[in-house]
């Protein structure tokens, strides 16, 4: 009897050496004011969200001072329930392309806000995230502003990477972070006939083998977000965000022309925005097919294992879209 318990506690514990750990659910927070529904918090709940990424400002050139400042601020009307924050601040390319471009100035004034924020919301943070879509010309000046960030920070720096930049990563050089998450969307051009500019397969495809080789490990940015691309008169004259195929089906004010696209019947105001009869609305979105699929292509090519799985973005208007169980099913393939 003593060998079969043995036996037993044996087995328990191959079973738990087995049992692979997947990477965790995280979101980012993108409004400008802070302020959770009872289903975004039930989603961070369900999901064991430790981690969640909120955008605290974005950086851009001021046209007449060409002086750098901070866009739209984060506004906290409630504190963030979960175990850590990190802020993130999208810098705009042009900031880093500024011919009197003083690196160790930009940290200190992005640093300086981050904390007045913290104070002001009594937070605190133990990582930072920068995002900036980089280029070549624009490269040095980046990658030395990481390094003096990271430096004057004293905390954890990640930074978000685009697909080009992971292949042509010798290039476009990776900057000296502690963490880097690539995103993955946004991969076409916003057009009145094109293929979805969020997401496409067969343009990823010619990006995502690139991981293999990769050097360092990459935590991933999913979409789960839509919008519509108004277009008139055969231009696009704006891209509306929030809005989905639900949005149009119910409204008598539109026709459905095709699987994705609307035409507008009657001119009309629709949040705020004017329509003029036979406008037309394309709607793009991810669906939960279109999670799997990228979350199989990524999976496979990975050389490293991602921990982290960062869905952009956590609003119930983009929830409401998929399952509840979306989240964790995507992140067990990692």
């Amino acid at each position: 009897m003593r060998n079969f318990w043995l036996y037993i506690v044996f087995i328990l514990i191959l079973a738990s050496c087995d049992r692979k750990e997947h990477a965790a659910v995280s979101f980012y927070y993108w409004k400008t004011n802070f302020d959770l529904s009872s289903l975004e918090q039930e989603t961070l709940s369900e999901n064991k969200v430790s981690k969640l990424y909120i955008r605290y400002f974005d950086l851009d050139v001021n046209p007449s001072t060409k002086e750098v400042f901070p866009v739209s601020p984060i506004h906290f009307k409630v504190k963030p329930t979960v175990a850590s924050i990190v802020p993130v601040v999208f810098i705009q390319n042009k900031v880093m392309l500024e011919e009197d471009f003083d690196s160790k100035a930009l940290a200190k004034k992005t640093m300086d806000f981050i904390a007045l924020i913290n104070k002001k919301n009594d937070l605190e943070c133990s990582e930072i995230q920068i995002d900036c879509d980089w280029t070549l010309t624009s490269k040095n000046n980046y990658l030395q502003f990481i390094e003096d960030f990271k430096r004057m920070s004293k905390k954890q720096i990640s930074v978000t990477i685009r697909l080009h930049q992971v292949k042509y990563f010798e290039k476009t050089k990776i900057p000296n972070a502690d963490r880097a998450v690539l995103m993955y969307y946004n991969m076409g051009t916003i057009a009145v006939e094109s293929f979805n500019s969020i997401y496409n397969r067969e343009t990823a495809s010619k990006y995502v083998k690139s991981l293999k080789k990769y050097p360092i490990a990459l935590d991933f940015a999913l979409p789960i977000y839509s919008w519509g691309i108004h277009i008139s008169e055969g231009r696009v004259i704006g891209l509306r965000n929030k809005l989905n195929t639900a949005d149009l089906v119910s409204d008598i004010n539109y026709k459905q022309i095709n699987e994705f696209s609307f035409e507008v019947l009657k001119s009309h105001y629709k949040k705020n925005v004017f329509y003029k009869e036979g406008d037309v609305v394309k709607i793009e979105a991810i669906s939960a097919s279109d999670l799997k699929e990228m979350a199989e292509d990524l999976s496979e090519n990975s050389v490293h294992t991602a921990k982290e799985i960062i869905f952009y973005d956590l609003d119930e208007i983009n929830i409401r879209n998929y399952d509840k169980n979306i989240f964790k099913k995507i992140t067990a393939y990692f």
